[in-house]
C-alpha cells in the first residue's frame, strides 16, 4: 500500500536511494502525498531525522528574515507557500533533467553535507581551533542551511523566481558543481578544518 503513495501525487520515493552510508539513518523517505507533519517531531529527541527530506527542505526555506533570527520576516511560518515553492522547483528539475527530482535532492544533500568542522578549545588561556568530525544529523542540517542560504541570496532582488533558483541550486549541488553556493560553502568549511587539524 505505501508504495502507491506518491509525493505530490507525482514522484515515487520507493525508487530513491541514499548512497552515503553515514546519512542513511537521518534522511527519511517516508511516503506521503503532502510533506507536512505539523511539527509532531518537535518535542522528541532526534525527531527531525524521521521527517521527510522534502519537508525538511521546505522548513529550511521558511527562514527568510533577519540573518540570525529564524522564522522572522516575510517567510516566517509560511509553510504552505514554501511547500508550493518546493513543489514547483521539483517540476522544474524534472523538466530540466528528466530524472526523479527527489533523487536529485537527496544527491544534493549528500554532496553539500560537510564531513569536517572546526571547534574552539581553550587550553591554558589560549584558544585553539581544532578539526572535528561532524555527526550525520548535523551534516544534513548544514547541507540544508547552505542550500537555503544560497537560494535566498541568489533569488533576492532578481527577476528570476525562487522556484527556478532553487531548482538550479539543487541540480548544481547534485552534480557536485562548484558553481553551487552550497558546494562552495562545504569545500570552504572543509578547507578551514583541514588547515587546523
Amino acid at each position: 500500500m505505501p508504495s502507491n503513495i506518491l509525493m505530490f501525487n507525482k514522484w515515487d520515493l520507493s525508487e530513491v536511494e541514499v548512497t552515503d552510508v553515514g546519512l542513511k539513518n537521518v534522511i527519511s523517505l517516508k511516503p506521503m502525498v503532502v510533506p507536512h507533519t505539523f511539527g509532531r517531531h518537535e518535542h522528541s529527541k532526534f525527531g527531525k531525522s524521521q521527517v521527510n527530506i522534502v519537508e525538511r527542505l521546505a522548513n529550511s526555506l521558511m527562514h527568510f528574515g533577519k540573518k540570525y533570527a529564524k522564522n522572522t520576516g516575510r517567510m516566517g511560518g509560511k509553510k504552505q507557500k514554501t511547500i508550493n515553492v518546493v513543489k514547483t522547483a521539483l517540476d522544474i528539475m524534472y523538466l530540466k533533467t528528466g530524472q526523479n527530482p527527489v533523487q536529485l535532492l537527496v544527491k544534493a544533500v549528500e554532496n553539500a553535507a560537510p564531513n569536517e568542522d572546526t571547534t574552539r578549545i581553550s587550553y591554558g588561556g589560549v584558544v585553539y581551533h581544532v578539526s572535528v568530525d561532524v555527526s550525520p544529523q548535523r551534516r544534513v542540517d548544514l547541507a540544508f542551511r547552505f542550500i537555503s542560504e544560497g537560494v535566498r541570496e541568489a533569488a533576492f532582488s532578481t527577476p528570476k523566481g525562487i522556484e527556478e533558483v532553487l531548482a538550479d541550486e539543487l541540480i548544481a549541488a547534485a552534480n557536485n558543481d562548484s558553481a553551487s553556493f552550497a558546494i562552495k560553502k562545504k569545500t570552504e568549511q572543509e578547507r578551514v578544518a583541514l588547515s587546523s587539524r
